[in-house]
């Protein structure tokens, strides 16, 4: 049984073997920011909010549909209670996200998810956004809302520190990995400290969620994502690797040419290695799907299909006017979309009708501005192979 912080070292690789990390942090640190800037419809960045929400929790063997997760949104729960429970925790997930940059944001922020209050107000703002009988483990043992466990554990083959000494293990967890400030090696020490926080287990349950959030949170608190991108999506498509690779980095050390700590340091790299690289393919593909010249093709290839295949009333004229929106990321009123259609009063305004009933065009009111819209529907030509699950599940809507 640990109990003592020595036995979770190293936490970070020793100077001589950080050299590798620190190029694919110095590559991601360029890649991401740059990816950061790019201005994009606010509709991108909430779709894939319900994107992370889907693949987090599909890790945890409790996912939803993605169109479960679209009716949860409007408020349209299963009446089956398995799934209707599976949809609030869709639902927590997305508005926990979405608070957690907003209260850890910029560099300052960032600094403060290494606290170990911040990884319990993490807990705390996922799981309090759930009902009390919601608040409960497979075993049926109760979940408290950013409560430390105060009990043992076993995790795998992994036996997680003693109950008693997990703020002791949390207290020197963020100390060391809130001093580490340059660049490309706070990269490197996002990578350590997701597995580190998974070895202490401070939670009875939600641990790996808190782990991705924290990341997450710390990732876009530092400018990476710009809620472009997340490390999510990528451990979710390589989840079995995830989670050998995690569960390898808890082994023993190996031998005299395996570090100075009581843990694998081969096994450390070899984890942080893997998180690095997750990231950078996160990161270069979406900078792909967003070539802008690539998205105008895109988004005409959607509109075709809806105008003669679904002949449901959406105009191709549309392209220029949803082209326009896409990469101003702003809003129009309507009258000035309606013009861009070059067509008669009266066609623009079924043509735009249509569009606002297909989700290509957001508005919060009847006659309020318009906006760019994403529904999942349109992913396949818009988006391709970003949530393939998404993709498959609206072929048909």
């Amino acid at each position: 049984m640990y109990t003592e912080v020595h036995q979770f070292e190293p936490l970070l690789p020793a100077d001589a073997r950080m050299e590798p990390l620190l190029a694919k942090a110095h590559d991601l640190s360029r890649l991401a920011t740059t990816l950061a800037g790019t201005r994009v419809p606010p509709e991108l960045r909430s779709l894939l909010r319900s994107m992370n929400s889907y693949y987090t929790n599909r890790m945890e063997g409790q996912h939803t549909r993605p169109h479960e997760i679209d009716q949860a949104l409007r408020q349209d729960f299963s009446k089956d209670a398995t799934l209707a429970a599976k949809q609030r925790l869709a639902i927590a997930h997305i508005e926990a996200e979405q608070a957690l940059e907003q209260r850890y944001s910029g560099p300052d922020g960032a600094a403060q998810l290494y606290a170990p209050d911040a990884v319990q107000d993490i807990h705390r703002a996922l799981f309090a956004r759930l009902p009390a009988a919601d608040l409960f483990t497979p075993e049926q043992e109760p979940i408290v809302p950013g409560a430390l466990r105060q009990r043992d554990v076993r995790v795998g083959q992994h036996v997680a520190p003693a109950h008693a000494t997990v703020a002791l293990f949390l207290q020197r967890w963020a100390a060391f990995y809130g001093g580490v400030r340059r660049g490309e090696a706070a990269l490197a020490a996002l990578a350590c400290a997701h597995q580190r926080l998974g070895w202490v287990h401070p939670f009875v349950d939600g641990n790996g969620r808190v782990m991705r959030l924290h990341t997450h949170t710390w990732l876009t608190a530092m400018g990476y994502t710009g809620g472009l991108w997340s490390p999510l999506r990528g451990f979710a498509r390589s989840t079995e690797r995830y989670y050998a690779l995690l569960a390898d980095a808890d082994s023993l050390r190996r031998g005299d040419l395996d570090g100075r700590g009581n843990l694998s340091e081969q096994a450390l790299i070899a984890w942080a290695t893997y998180v690095l690289d997750t990231c950078l393919d996160q990161v270069r593909f979406m900078a792909g799907l967003l070539d802008f010249e690539a998205i105008k093709t895109r988004i005409e290839a959607c509109l075709v299909f809806e105008a003669t295949v679904l002949k449901n009333g959406v105009r191709q004229e549309a392209l220029r006017g949803l082209h326009y929106l896409f990469l101003s990321g702003e809003e129009m009123p309507r009258g000035e979309f309606k013009a861009m259609l070059g067509m008669s009063d009266r066609g623009a305004t079924d043509a735009l009708g249509a569009l606002v009933k297909r989700g290509l065009l957001k508005s919060d009111s009847p006659q309020g501005k318009v906006r760019f819209g994403l529904p999942q529907h349109a992913l396949r030509f818009m988006f391709p192979q970003l949530w393939p699950e998404a993709e498959a599940d609206s072929a048909n809507i």
